[in-house]
């Protein structure tokens, strides 16, 4: 990996900040399922990807959303309009 790249993975009503490439869609479903496990500790790390605590919404790269049976909550909405209007392809 040449560089990190910043992005969100949205899984329903949850999402990850993420640090490391866009996900291929089989991948992002594998996180989304590996992170929406409660897991005490610090944030786990995925071949090359890892949650964020924090990051300002201007750095996020990339979105990718796995399919789930919950809508988006009203902010992971929002923020996904927002990259979309910044150019920003959600996938």
């Amino acid at each position: 990996m040449a560089h990190t790249d910043l992005g969100i993975l949205v899984h329903g009503d949850n999402h990850f900040i993420v640090k490391g490439p866009r996900p291929e869609a089989a991948m992002a479903v594998s996180l989304a399922r590996q992170w929406s496990v409660i897991q005490i500790g610090s944030p786990p790390q995925i071949l090359g990807w890892t949650i964020l605590n924090k990051a300002f919404r201007e750095d996020l790269q990339w979105a990718v959303i796995v399919a789930d049976e919950h809508p988006h909550s009203p902010a992971v909405a929002q923020l996904l309009q927002e990259l979309s209007a910044r150019g920003i392809a959600i996938e």
